[in-house]
């Protein structure tokens, strides 16, 4: 007889055992390679966050950071 309270399982005797309760592990076979949706997703996002950034460097310098850029 065996029950799951709290992390921990009795044993046969209903006595408290002392390890944790050993998760499912699996295995996920879906590519995070090439030319997927989520590698699409990251690319995006990451397209984002350097958009906003160029944006807060422009009104914290209060000058075109491409015209900067250019003259440099």
């Amino acid at each position: 007889m065996t029950s799951a309270t709290r992390g921990f399982r009795l044993d046969s005797d209903n006595r408290l055992n002392n390890f944790a309760v050993e998760p499912t592990v699996y295995v996920d076979e879906t590519a995070k390679l090439g030319w997927t949706k989520y590698a699409e997703i990251i690319n995006g996002r990451f397209a984002m966050i350097g958009f906003v950034s160029l944006l807060a460097i422009e009104v914290s310098i209060k000058h075109d950071v491409i015209g900067w850029l250019g003259n440099l």
